[in-house]
């Protein structure tokens, strides 16, 4: 009887053949489905990006108005940020170390400057990543994100 209940139990562990080949059928189609919509991703994660980096330069850009009263103007550029101005009308009270945290001004996602307008055509600033291809307008990855586009 002991000897019934061991070999029974023997005889139910382990998976056969077919369920293993059913199961690696199904992760194969699952792959199938969903790696080409991980691989949309990252020019999608890129565009988010370059949106987080623009309102942070936003939030410098308001740090440097209330220490010096103004923005930078255009030919300064957002290089104000890190360095103190010699152009236009330098600042009396510009914050030693710079408004960036790490001192040093970024590139968008794709490693091209933002462009920067003061006076800008559409608020006080203008801050633009002209996204994949680095030239105004296009689609998809390549378009333009905008400062006084975003939410």
């Amino acid at each position: 009887m002991i000897f019934r209940m061991k070999k029974q139990i023997a005889d139910e562990s382990g998976f056969t053949l077919i369920e293993l080949m059913v199961v690696v059928i199904i992760l194969g189609i699952l792959a199938g489905l969903v790696v080409p919509r991980i691989m949309e991703r990252p020019g999608e994660a890129k565009q988010t990006k370059a949106k987080i980096q623009i309102e942070g330069l936003e939030t410098a850009l308001k740090l440097y108005k209330l220490d010096t009263g103004r923005y930078p103007d255009t030919e300064q550029g957002l290089e104000a940020l890190v360095q103190m101005p010699d152009t236009g009308i330098v600042p009396k009270k510009w914050r030693e170390g710079g408004y960036l945290e790490k001192g040093k001004l970024p590139l968008d996602p794709w490693g091209n400057p933002f462009v920067y307008l003061s006076p800008g055509a559409n608020g006080d600033t203008d801050i633009i990543s002209y996204g994949a291809d680095g030239v105004p307008g296009g689609e998809g990855e390549d378009r333009d994100i905008n400062s006084w586009e975003l939410e």
